[in-house]
């Protein structure tokens, strides 16, 4: 039998390409409110004998968690051989220590709460600081896709003429690696955050800035703020309005608009968390590392033999 991927809200466009590109059936699932607030997940009954991924963006997981826990249990109820999450987002990873006393250290604690239910994740991209590999936080296979590739090939066929900019030092290797890929110039910014809203950042003044199209890229978007200050900067330096290209769209309160009143010519971002600047599809990034994490669980990726380099499901 076919493997099943049942989508959360949102995520279907992203759960039909997954399901044409992975062999697998695309099957719909429920989810409704009770006036209290308690959630209704509603699973299709025949997942016996199957293997299941739920496709979730963890964006907004404080209100999801529970819902995609449940979700995993039931098709374990049902019968199902194995669960997998499909989670392009993955929140809470950059709480890794704790800053000031009292404080959840909340990444390791996510990974546990995660792991009880699935025997393997994948996602893109996550925010992780001195983890430097999801494999320090699950025991489960875990990994995650790299963007650059689909964001170097969209830059590459809309803005020829690219100057690359990374926000902050932690953005280097990736900013480097597009900039590696597209061949084009690119810089590093430093960042210096006060506070959740207060970003400043430090501009170089680079002659190739004026000569080509700047593209900032960043992996979140989510106040808006460091975009915001590398604009009103880029302003000064008098550039060709800046292109803004993020991984992860998640954009708190108002900011997809303050960047875009901050003067960014465009804003695009991947469809891992789905929002109207969606131009980049990582759908074909999410197969190929769902093939080599899933494939101890999913047989059919097994019928030509077992891949290499897939961890050792621990379930």
């Amino acid at each position: 039998m076919k493997p099943v991927i049942l989508a959360f809200p949102g995520m279907g466009p992203l759960a039909a390409e997954l399901a044409l590109m992975l062999g697998a059936e695309h099957l719909k699932m429920g989810w409704r409110h009770f006036p209290d607030g308690e959630s209704l997940v509603t699973l299709p009954p025949d997942l016996a004998g199957r293997d299941v991924a739920l496709l979730a963006t963890m964006h907004n997981p404080d209100r999801l968690a529970l819902p995609v826990r449940f979700a995993a249990e039931t098709a374990r109820d049902l019968g199902a051989k194995s669960v997998g999450l499909i989670a392009p987002y993955l929140a809470y990873m950059r709480q890794d220590k704790r800053f000031h006393p009292g404080e959840a250290v909340s990444a390791p604690s996510f990974a546990a709460f995660l792991q009880e239910s699935f025997d393997w994740l994948v996602t893109v991209d996550p925010h992780l600081h001195r983890n430097r590999d999801l494999s320090q936080l699950f025991s489960i296979p875990a990994a995650h896709a790299a963007a650059a590739p689909v964001i170097a090939g969209w830059i590459n066929e809309n803005i020829p003429d690219a100057v690359l900019l990374g926000p902050d030092s932690e953005s280097q290797q990736w900013v480097a690696e597009v900039a590696k890929l597209t061949q084009r110039p690119h810089e590093v910014l430093r960042k210096i955050r006060r506070g959740d809203r207060a970003v400043d950042v430090s501009l170089p003044k680079n002659n190739a800035l004026r000569q080509g199209t700047p593209v900032i890229l960043d992996d979140i978007a989510s106040s808006g703020q460091t975009l915001v200050r590398t604009l009103t900067q880029l302003r000064a330096l008098k550039t060709a309005p800046a292109v803004c290209v993020i991984i992860h769209a998640v954009f708190a309160g108002s900011a997809y608009e303050d960047v875009l009143a901050a003067g960014a010519a465009r804003i695009v971002t991947t469809n891992t968390i789905p929002h109207d600047s969606n131009e980049i599809s990582v759908g074909s990034l999410l197969a190929k590392v769902t093939r080599t994490t899933g494939a101890k669980t999913w047989q059919f990726l097994l019928q030509s033999g077992p891949q290499k380099g897939v961890p050792k499901n621990t379930h």
